[in-house]
């Protein structure tokens, strides 16, 4: 997540700056010819070129609306996160002292319960950073060796020290963490053992009937919250919809040398050598819109404009362990080169 006011230049270039690379030479190439070759028949009509503009416009900006509601969704969702555990951190602590488990052990049955929260959030963190076929962090060739070079690593790199932090604090006994090796979906398999838990707690009558249907809905909505997450990592933007939306720009870009070429040669003399940088920033604004839409249907692939799960973890992390006055406590994540991961 990207947490400065304004972008630079220098984050404008390399988010979407670099497409003027080619979109000069295409506009520098039309107008070449129409000058050398004398060819006015390859100047089209401006009003069919707008049109098609116009079209591709509505388009791009209905798909850019649908993609920021997944996103949108996706920040909700990991805000309900934060309040479902802060709300099962405070229940929790205020267990009842039971007669047949004495103060020491119920203690430690609270903190195993929380500690076991904390592993749950970083698990699902890591599970929806797992690369899907149609995300960019999956391209392969040339195209995905420089997008991963471009925005994956450059993310990863400044936060080694901070996973290295999440690895470092084992959470789960090596009994428990043994236990889930080769499950399908580990978070699932936490919240089933959180479940039996609690189950065992009030046997042992540790709460009343009351408290534990609450901590068990609680429980309940970490799995409803954690299948919205997963629904939109695992079923993508409709790739008709938007694989559409690329083509429908790439076609708009390709015809519009040829429409303002003829629009800036009526000017007469060489002004039509004024299409070259107004149709690069014509076809590059389109562009961007196109990218930045990509870019924000698919809220967990660790780049810069996803949900900072990290960051949401840490913060959680810190409320539980001081809830539970605990005193070795990781610092929150700090933004680095103004994204929050």
């Amino acid at each position: 997540m990207i947490v400065r006011k304004t972008l630079g230049l220098k984050q404008i270039y390399e988010f979407g700056g670099h497409h003027f690379i080619w979109l000069i030479p295409w506009m520098l190439l039309v107008s070449g010819t129409y000058h050398f070759t004398q060819w006015r028949w390859m100047a089209i009509p401006w009003l069919p070129l707008s049109v098609i503009g116009i079209a591709v416009a509505f388009y791009v900006g209905f798909k850019n609306n649908q993609a920021y509601g997944r996103l949108w969704e996706a920040r909700k969702i990991w805000g309900a996160m934060i309040n479902n555990s802060r709300i099962l951190g405070t229940m929790v602590k205020h267990f009842a002292v039971s007669d047949t488990i004495n103060a020491p052990e119920l203690e430690l049955a609270k903190r195993r319960i929380i500690h076991r929260h904390i592993a749950y959030l970083y698990t699902l963190r890591q599970q929806l950073l797992a690369p899907a076929p149609w995300e960019h962090v999956s391209l392969r060739w040339i195209f995905g060796y420089f997008n991963r070079k471009r925005h994956h690593h450059l993310l990863e790199i400044p936060y080694e020290q901070e996973l290295a932090e999440v690895a470092a604090r084992p959470y789960l006994d090596p009994e428990e963490q043994q236990a889930y090796e080769g499950v399908a979906n580990k978070a699932t398999q936490l919240i089933d053992r959180q479940t039996g838990d609690l189950a065992t707690l009030f046997r042992n009558n540790c709460m009343n009937m009351m408290q534990h249907i609450e901590l068990q809905r609680t429980l309940n909505n970490f799995y409803d919250e954690q299948g919205k997450a997963e629904r939109i990592k695992r079923f993508p933007f409709p790739r008709h919809y938007g694989s559409f939306s690329f083509v429908f720009v790439c076609i708009f870009v390709f015809l519009l040398p040829f429409g303002i070429v003829g629009e800036f040669s009526k000017l007469g003399g060489d002004m039509y050598w004024l299409s070259v940088p107004i149709g690069a920033l014509i076809g590059w604004i389109f562009v961007v819109l196109e990218i930045v839409g990509d870019y924000s249907e698919n809220p967990f692939e660790g780049l810069y404009n996803d949900v900072p799960m990290l960051s949401i973890c840490r913060t959680i992390e810190i409320d539980l362990l001081q809830m539970f006055g605990e005193k070795d406590i990781p610092k929150p994540i700090q933004p680095k080169n103004s994204v929050l991961m």
